[in-house]
């Protein structure tokens, strides 16, 4: 057999090719709530309280708390309690496997994790010597709640919130599944990876999709559970301009290539390695990144070759970026 190099494989042996979103995970905020002098503003000017202590605010939160234990037993959802390092995806999985609808929660999970919230602190006055409430901003363990849901154009996805004053909150999507279902609705034959497309009757019509995944869909979706689940935020809070805005925290894509025959993605991977040793050097990271490196550049430069049982994967990484090339669900 001729070797050939990894563009000669690319040119003759891939079958599909598709580049889109694949997980996305958002941050959900309010801007005005995002300092000190936010919280005062909330405090003072809209809720009409003279001195602004999170006091105040407490009765919001637990009024949050109760709204979220209310909806659980009113609509018959479970409220988990995740044990210490339970994985999450693993309790996921279980609920998605006897899941009998389209659209709807499949349950929601409790966990006390580290967050930024405000705290009331105490001052002195250097004159008078008298003591005066401060906001400052610090971390605390407070619980989250995890809204696990099944969506009927993005599948499954999970809105996380914060129950402490101002409600941060995290939203997880997976690209490839929002493209699955718009496939399935088309009425186009494709076959599935647990995480992908593997084959598809109209690749050009598969492309375009993934294309036309933009913010305003990510935002409307967002939009939709705000207003079917509970909301932090009375409505006189909303109505007054305390509204979520989305962010990204972290966004990973994928490019699929689809091979014709498995010796052919065995073949491919060694040319890989073979041809790019040398990616995660600073000389060569102006190339993947487009950044021009220096003496003076910090950072973690390298590239690393993994094998699992007999499945090489590449890694690559530049601070907080990484490239990872792999075979997906171990198929070459």
């Amino acid at each position: 057999m001729i070797a050939q190099n990894v563009a000669e494989i690319i040119r003759h042996h891939v079958t599909l090719e598709v580049e889109g979103i694949d997980r996305m995970y958002l941050n959900a905020y309010v801007p005005g709530l995002q300092t000190e002098g936010g919280f005062v503003h909330f405090v003072r000017n809209h809720m009409g309280y003279p001195i602004a202590s999170t006091a105040v605010v407490a009765p919001l939160s637990d009024g949050f708390v109760r709204a979220i234990e209310h909806f659980a037993k009113k609509q018959g959802v479970d409220l988990v309690t995740f044990a210490k390092d339970q994985r999450k995806d693993d309790l996921t999985w279980e609920y998605l496997a006897r899941c009998t609808f389209t659209e709807g929660v499949l349950f929601i999970g409790k966990a006390q994790e580290k967050a930024r919230v405000f705290r009331t602190i105490h001052k002195k006055n250097a004159e008078t010597g008298k003591s005066y409430p401060w906001i400052s901003r610090g971390s605390a363990l407070p619980n989250h709640y995890y809204f696990y849901l099944v969506d009927e154009d993005f599948g499954p996805l999970f809105i996380k919130f914060c129950s402490y004053f101002p409600y941060a909150a995290k939203v997880c999507l997976n690209g490839h599944e929002w493209v699955k279902r718009q496939l399935a609705k088309e009425g186009i034959a494709f076959e599935a990876l647990h995480n992908g497309v593997l084959s598809c009757e109209n690749s050009a019509r598969l492309q375009a999709l993934c294309d036309s995944l933009d913010a305003e869909k990510i935002d409307a979706l967002f939009r939709k559970w705000l207003a079917k689940l509970p909301h932090p935020f009375r409505p006189q809070d909303r109505a007054a301009g305390y509204r979520y805005d989305l962010s990204i925290l972290q966004a990973e894509f994928s490019l699929t290539q689809v091979l014709d025959f498995p010796r052919t993605g065995r073949q491919f991977f060694e040319q890989i390695i073979r041809e790019n040793l040398d990616l995660g050097r600073p000389d060569r990271v102006q190339l993947i990144f487009g950044r021009r490196i220096t003496r003076r550049t910090p950072g973690t430069f390298r590239t690393r070759v993994l094998t699992e049982g007999v499945t090489p994967s590449v890694n690559v990484q530049y601070k907080h970026s990484k490239i990872k090339q792999y075979h997906k669900e171990g198929r070459d």
